[in-house]
């Protein structure tokens, strides 16, 4: 018996650099990308691991679950941590990052999500990576929310490394992911004798056997499925445009915003701003007295196929998700969301106008 998913060739490695070419230019970058083979987990411990040490002092901004987690990954290398802890209802600005600096000069690394998805902001990488390129600090970069949603520049913001992965806005697998290092990053993860070698953490057995290379022989067999699901993805993705690509996010979530709004039901944007949510998600506060996990369950009872989720951890009880990215970033998607909401509400004996919520997803939709 014979299945197209089990009895393709080989990936060699000349198939691999050209992926990794094409997931370069997706970032306009010069730098050096390594596809990992594994969920993108693996290059942002394997970076914080090769990157920061006893000797580093890094500031570690936290506007969410993931901040959180890089924080805990950078003590354990023996690093002294600052955190910049951020309500998860705003963004980071690039004016408490130069706050920061100003009182901890001995900053040299600086940890930083772009989009979260797990809370809905989104950061002003941009402004962010000219105060830190200012400073002289490492810049380190989780896009892995953002790529496909918003605009992910790391030559352009001086981002030291940036972490990118295909399951969210790009549409594409979950079981590979990239990492793009520049030059001073490579540097100092070869002066640090604690970075990985030897090990599936290790992106200098990458820069060593894979890139000075010649890209030549991989270190070994490559998750070809998944590379051959990133090169379909990435071949999607500019056939239809990137920038086609972020419009539709960034429809998805304003029209999202402004229907929640419209729905009513004492349901509102879990981020203040506009400007600080991230357009690959939209988180919206429950209506006092309603419990986010109950109505995303009803929700889904009315429509299972709707893009829904409660808050992690604490944040169960009063945020939900919105998950409009990939596919999930259309019309239909944030329609049929909202009435799901509508739903759930009106059960509660919450009065909601799903009209008027789809209407403004029309109106919002560009």
């Amino acid at each position: 018996m014979t299945h197209p998913f089990l009895d393709l060739a080989p990936l060699g490695a000349d198939r691999f650099a050209a992926i990794e070419g094409r997931v370069a230019r997706l970032l306009s970058t010069e730098q050096d990308v390594v596809i990992m083979q594994g969920e993108a987990l693996l290059p942002l411990e394997g970076a914080i691991r090769a990157a920061a040490g006893a000797g580093t002092t890094a500031l570690n901004v936290v506007t969410g679950p993931y901040g959180q987690t890089f924080g805990d990954w950078l003590r354990d290398c023996g690093a002294t941590v600052i955190d910049l802890a951020v309500p998860f209802h705003t963004a980071v600005t690039a004016e408490e990052i130069r706050q920061a600096f100003a009182e901890h000069p001995q900053i040299d690394f600086v940890s930083l999500v772009h989009a979260e998805a797990a809370t809905g902001n989104t950061n002003p990488v941009a402004e962010i990576g000219e105060v830190v390129r200012g400073h002289g600090a490492l810049l380190y970069l989780d896009a892995v929310a953002s790529i496909g949603a918003e605009p992910v520049l790391p030559d352009a913001w001086g981002v030291d490394l940036c972490v990118i992965g295909a399951q969210k806005a790009m549409g594409g697998p979950a079981g590979v992911s990239a990492v793009s290092v520049s030059e001073r990053a490579w540097a100092r993860m070869a002066a640090n004798p604690k970075a990985p070698r030897r090990s599936y953490l290790s992106l200098l057995d990458w820069k060593e056997r894979w890139i000075d290379g010649g890209r030549k022989a991989l270190l070994h067999a490559p998750a070809q499925l998944e590379m051959l699901a990133l090169e379909a993805c990435v071949e999607r993705i500019e056939a239809a445009g990137l920038d086609a690509v972020m419009a539709r996010h960034a429809s998805a979530a304003a029209a999202t915003r402004a229907g929640a709004v419209a729905l009513g039901g004492g349901l509102e944007p879990y981020v203040y701003e506009a400007r600080d949510a991230a357009p690959v998600a939209t988180t919206l506060r429950a209506p006092s007295g309603a419990v986010a996990s109950e109505l995303v369950r009803r929700a889904l009872e009315a429509d299972p196929a709707v893009p829904l989720a409660a808050g992690g951890g604490p944040l169960a009880k009063e945020m939900i998700r919105v998950n409009h990215y990939g596919a999930d970033a259309t019309p239909g998607a944030v329609r049929a969301s909202l009435a799901a909401l509508g739903v759930a509400l009106s059960e509660q004996g919450l009065t909601v106008d799903v009209e008027a919520a789809l209407r403004a997803v029309e109106d919002a939709w560009r």
